[in-house]
């Protein structure tokens, strides 16, 4: 009796033990009880009663990764190509996860496809590789749509690989090897077109500079000649005007050393004999040379040797002298007369 009752002890101890249940981190367990949902057991330690509670499901809620296998879908311009798509999505109802639809991952891979066949027919091939963003955004307002009854987030949606036709590869391969020649083609004629323009103006400058250098080597020669002459004409004006200035000081001289001879002969007193010579040098300077005709003063009629003095000097220009008549008692005779070219 005593061993009946140990193990039946011993029995609902195990029972007890294997009815403890520990949640992980990130995960909901939907509990049953008597086969109706009974609670939403989230992260810790919980008891399953014995023979009457049940975990029905286990529901990871971290963000998941789904990549489904490619799809066949017809462009517009009817073109068949594969897609293959990846899903984000993440679980936010646990409870409409459960019940809400029978296998859920299969429920969103057949979404997917459709919903990817119904995009892609409205695009032509070429609209369609270069829409993947307009794809992936329809797709996924389209999947979070249809899947927020089962508890599911979508995320996003991305198109992984996008095959054409081989013969339509082969095409677009054709065709992108055509337009990089054709690109490789403008681009030698423009570069060639630049460096023909570079050139061109390059030697448009250099002339234009050549142009402006003779320009202002002409305008410095010029200015140059023109500051020459202006030298030479200030220095031939200061010559003249020191040659002037110099004629001008010595006729000054000379005029000051006769006034002065003057002033002493009138201081000196000098006699009737002295003042005849002077007239006679007088008449000397006078005829120069270059008299015709003298008139000799009535006062100077007799000395002998002025003939003689007056003919040695004018040897070169044939002088006529003549005298006078005697002057009347009391009168003085003229002064002598010269041609008034001479004077």
């Amino acid at each position: 009796m005593g061993l009946i009752i140990l193990l039946l002890v011993i029995f609902i101890i195990v029972i007890f033990v294997t009815r403890i249940r520990i949640v992980p981190q990130a995960n909901v367990y939907v509990v049953e009880r008597l086969g109706a949902f009974y609670k939403a057991w989230g992260t810790g330690i919980h008891f399953l009663v014995p023979f009457i509670d049940r975990v029905a499901k286990r529901v990871s809620i971290k963000e998941q990764v789904v990549d489904f296998k490619p799809q066949a879908v017809i462009t517009k311009d009817n073109v068949t190509m594969q897609i293959d798509t990846v899903v984000f999505f993440q679980i936010t109802n646990s409870v409409q996860f459960a019940y809400g639809v029978e296998h859920p991952i299969a429920a969103i891979e057949n979404l997917t496809a459709t919903t990817l066949r119904n995009i892609i027919g409205e695009l032509e091939l070429d609209a369609t590789l270069t829409s993947r963003d307009l794809i992936n955004t329809r797709i996924t307002e389209t999947l979070d749509l249809a899947t927020d009854r089962w508890g599911i987030k979508v995320i996003r949606v991305e198109l992984k690989n996008i095959l054409p036709p081989a013969e339509i590869r082969d095409a677009m391969e054709k065709q992108m090897k055509a337009e990089r020649e054709k690109r490789e083609k403008i681009l030698r004629a423009q570069g060639e077109r630049e460096y023909q323009v570079t050139v061109a103006q390059g030697e448009k400058d250099a002339k234009i500079l050549r142009a402006e250098a003779e320009k202002q080597t002409a305008i410095l020669k010029a200015e140059a000649d023109k500051e020459a002459v202006i030298l030479r004409g200030e220095a031939i004006k200061e010559q003249k005007m020191r040659i002037a200035v110099g004629e001008a000081q010595a006729i000054e001289l000379v005029q000051k050393a006769l006034a002065d001879s003057l002033v002493k002969l009138n201081a000196a007193n000098p006699s009737e004999a002295v003042l005849k010579l002077k007239s006679l040098e007088a008449f000397e300077k006078a005829a120069d040379g270059k008299a015709t005709k003298i008139i000799i003063p009535s006062e100077i009629q007799g000395l002998a040797g002025l003939a003689a003095g007056l003919k040695g000097v004018l040897s070169d220009s044939p002088v006529t002298a003549t005298a006078p008549a005697p002057a009347p008692a009391g009168k003085t005779a003229p002064a002598a007369e010269a041609p008034a070219e001479n004077q």
